[in-house]
């Protein structure tokens, strides 16, 4: 008997999802029509980078506060214009959302990812007062999930707004992803895969932590988020595990653009 995990199969998440290339076309179009019929500030920029950019949604009245949405796609795919629907939930309770884009691997590392969420976070945190709440999916659950490490890009004033991250199927440990033919682009080490991975960084105090996954999911996202759920509770931060049932990477995430479902709940209140 063989021991060995195949890590390639680990991350596919596609390959296990019914009518998988169905699902961004269907994103697109939604966020297409969703940016056509709401208040938005589009493209301002957060850096010098091509890519350093995000779009702020707003609700009809002044925002409780803002909402962060950092998008997925193993740091390699998308940028912020696939998610815009995704707001719909936040603003109809009254808060501000940013959607970021960033620069992709391999043109950018990991880290450098990292610092560019920090300067988005920190930017357009200037323009919406009040609490601020990071969520993302799959990377970008990663991604705001380091937000809130105590090594966090973010300045102290900042970082002391946040009261909530809930990440979304999140990659929390990087260290299997220098077994997967992804780090070609990636260009992990065992260093920048430690000091990247959420889930083995001490967390700041301040804010409640949700790891929100599918219980359909594949075997290895719902251990990464098990993982930063106990480790980070361990370590003082309220943190829970939610497992959606019947719902897989792709959907799992549709939650966010309906004010009344569990998720989006989770989020604003």
């Amino acid at each position: 008997m063989t021991t060995d995990i195949d890590w390639e199969d680990a991350f596919s998440n596609g390959d296990y999802i019914e009518n998988a290339a169905d699902f961004p076309p269907m994103w697109s179009e939604q966020a297409a029509e969703f940016r056509a019929s709401v208040r938005a500030r589009l493209d301002l920029p957060y850096g010098k980078a091509p890519r350093e950019k995000l779009d702020l949604f707003l609700p009809s009245e002044a925002p409780k506060g803002l909402i962060v949405f950092v998008h997925g796609g193993y740091w390699q795919a998308f940028d912020k214009s696939s998610w815009s629907h995704l707001a719909r939930g936040p603003i109809e309770h009254g808060w501000a959302v940013a959607m970021p884009s960033y620069t992709l691997a391999p043109e950018a590392k990991i880290p450098e990812i990292t610092a560019q969420m920090g300067r988005a976070v920190s930017m357009i945190a200037e323009e919406v007062a009040g609490p601020i709440r990071l969520t993302g999916h799959s990377a970008g659950g990663h991604l705001v999930s380091r937000m809130g490490c105590e090594t966090t890009p973010l300045p102290d004033n900042i970082a002391n707004r946040i009261d909530k991250i809930v990440s979304i199927s999140g990659v929390h440990d990087l260290r299997p992803l220098m077994r997967h033919s992804m780090n070609e682009k990636l260009d992990l080490t065992e260093e920048v895969a430690r000091e990247e991975s959420p889930s083995l960084k001490p967390p700041r105090k301040g804010f409640d932590f949700t790891a929100w996954v599918g219980a359909r999911e594949r075997p290895e996202f719902l251990r990464q988020s098990a993982l930063i759920t106990e480790n980070w509770g361990r370590a003082g931060v309220p943190a829970r595990l939610v497992a959606d049932p019947g719902k897989h990477h792709f959907d799992v995430i549709d939650g966010l653009a309906d004010a009344d479902h569990s998720l989006c709940l989770e989020l604003t209140s």
